[in-house]
Parts: structure tokens; C-alpha cells; sequence
């Protein structure tokens, strides 16, 4: 039994994936806000949990906001900050007592959706995450890639390719340190910025995307916007990647006109005169993050 785990900024969800791939149970309880402790506990509540239901043990597997730093061993660039600067992996194993595997969540959700998801026959699968935050993942052969530095897929934190309007507007700072990362122009959150900036209204980037299907004319046209920057970002990955499939999930995943929205403009900036890259929602939606921890262990441990 396969057991993952993913460890949210409001929430901490695990399940119980059984062999063919479909969930044996779940368990979900808040994330203990800034206890540390608290954390680890609430993970090992929510394993014991899932085992006492089922009666065996499982392979553990955890979806985390950061990375682990190849240098230090402590994590790192966390939005949960509690976390930044702790060895989780090492505390987590003990606490446990058991191995577990660790990867980012967006690593995790493209982990998932290579495996038995929206992009499962692809060979080379770019995962991005698109909602508070703005995160990506590279999968080749099924297998998850994290490079040399940990760092591999990390493609919010690369900077915004910006058009000349773009580049007279104010910088815009990151949690990381640096300026107009492409999280900073493509997360949810910029999305409503963009539209209360050109027309003076706040809305979520959810009620954009429904006023732009009611054919309400700023609406559309912000979301016309957002989807070219979207495209310019998407590209550089294309340059250098160039994956057969690129899947979306977090909360702008949902809407749904981007899906015919990006391909065209894809092509427009990508450096090749035909770009056939699908472009696909997630078809685990919220799962796929714990579904990818889970994939982590592709083989039961002996």
C-alpha cells in the first residue's frame, strides 16, 4: 500500500492508493498553523489513521510546499515558512519510523498526471500549478526529474519575459527575494490585480473567467491578457523543454478557455514553425498532488 501525503498551507490531506491506481481512503485535517511540531503530528495522525482503516502499513510519500537543499539538507523557499530551515525529511522519518520520500507539490502533481492522469502515454510531461502560488514540474519516462539542484521545473521563479509596456510598469517583488518572477504576473492573484489595475473592480480570477463566458467585453479582455503572458512564460519552457504535454492544475486551472486560448499563442512564441504540445487540464484535479506523493515509491518497498 501506497500512502501520500500532502502537506497544504490550510489543509493536510492523505490517502491510501491501492495497486491499480484508485484510492483506498482518505483522511484531511487543518494545517496546524506556524506549530512545527503540531505538523508532524498531524501527519503521523493522519497515516495512523489510514492504516488503523485498512490494517496494513504502507510506503510513505509527502507533497510539500519548498524543496529540500542538496547543500544543507533543511528545507527551503517554503510558503509555509515554519518549515524553511527544518530538516522535515529526517524528522518525519523518525517520527514515523519509516523512509519517506519527498518532492515539491508541483513535482507531485505532474508525477500523478504522467502516470495514470490527463498526459499518461506522453513521454515528456511539464506540470505547472497555477493559483496562489506558481509552480512546475518535469516528468521524462514517468519518472519524476529534480536535478542536479533540486530545482528542475522551477519555472515561477524564472523571470517574467516582459513586452515593453510590461517593462515601464513598477517591479513587482517576490516572496523569494527577486522581482517580476513569473509568479508575481501569472499566479491567481495577478490575474485580479491585472483587472482591478485596467478597470478599477476587484473580482477573483474565477468570477473574471465567468463574466468573460457572459461575453462581458473587460472581463475578456483581461483574461486576453493574462492568457499572452501565460503563453510567453509557457514558452521559454517549449525552448528549452519541449515537452509533448503541458498540464495544469491549482485554482486558474479551472478556467476552462484557456485550453483553447494557449495553444495558438504557444505557437506564436515558441521558437519552431508548428508547435503540436497539448495542452490539458489535470485530470486529478486537487488530487493529483497527494496521488503524486503516493507515485513516489513506484514499486512496493521490500
Amino acid at each position: 500500500m501506497r500512502i501520500g501525503v500532502d502537506l497544504g498551507g490550510t489543509k493536510i490531506e492523505a490517502i491510501a492508493l491501492a495497486e491499480d491506481g484508485s484510492i483506498a481512503a482518505r483522511r484531511r485535517q487543518p494545517t496546524p498553523c506556524g506549530d512545527y511540531d503540531a505538523i508532524l503530528r498531524a501527519i503521523g495522525d493522519l497515516v495512523a489513521a489510514l492504516e488503523t482503516e485498512l490494517g496494513e502499513k504502507g510506503s510513505i510519500g509527502v507533497a510539500m510546499p519548498g524543496s529540500l537543499s542538496p547543500k544543507s539538507g533543511l528545507m527551503r523557499n517554503a510558503n509555509t515558512v515554519v518549515l524553511n530551515g527544518k530538516p522535515f525529511d529526517r524528522d518525519l522519518e523518525k517520527f514515523l519510523e519509516r523512509p519517506v520520500r519527498m518532492e515539491n507539490d508541483a513535482n507531485c502533481l505532474t508525477l500523478s498526471e504522467a502516470i495514470d492522469g490527463a498526459a499518461v502515454g506522453e513521454r515528456c510531461v511539464f506540470g505547472v500549478i497555477l493559483g496562489t502560488g506558481v509552480g512546475g514540474g518535469v516528468v521524462i519516462d514517468r519518472k519524476l526529474v529534480s536535478g542536479r539542484n533540486r530545482i528542475a521545473g522551477e519555472w515561477g521563479h524564472n523571470p517574467m519575459p516582459l513586452n515593453a509596456a510590461e517593462r515601464q510598469s513598477p517591479a513587482r517583488p517576490c516572496f523569494c527575494g527577486k522581482t517580476d518572477c513569473v509568479e508575481t504576473w501569472l499566479s491567481g492573484g495577478a490575474l485580479a490585480a491585472e483587472h482591478r489595475l485596467r478597470i478599477g473592480e476587484s473580482a477573483t480570477a474565477e468570477a473574471i473567467a465567468e463574466a468573460a463566458l457572459r461575453g462581458e467585453e473587460e472581463a475578456a479582455r483581461s483574461l486576453e491578457i493574462y492568457a499572452d503572458r501565460l503563453a510567453r512564460a509557457l514558452a521559454l519552457v517549449a525552448n528549452i523543454v519541449d515537452p509533448d504535454a503541458i498540464v495544469f492544475g491549482g485554482g486558474v486551472s479551472n478556467i476552462t478557455q484557456l485550453y483553447e486560448m494557449l495553444p495558438p499563442l504557444l505557437a506564436r512564441y515558441a521558437f519552431s514553425d508548428i508547435v503540436t504540445t497539448r495542452v490539458l487540464r489535470a485530470k486529478h484535479g486537487d488530487s493529483s498532488g497527494v496521488r503524486g506523493a503516493a507515485w513516489l515509491w513506484p514499486k512496493k518497498p521490500t
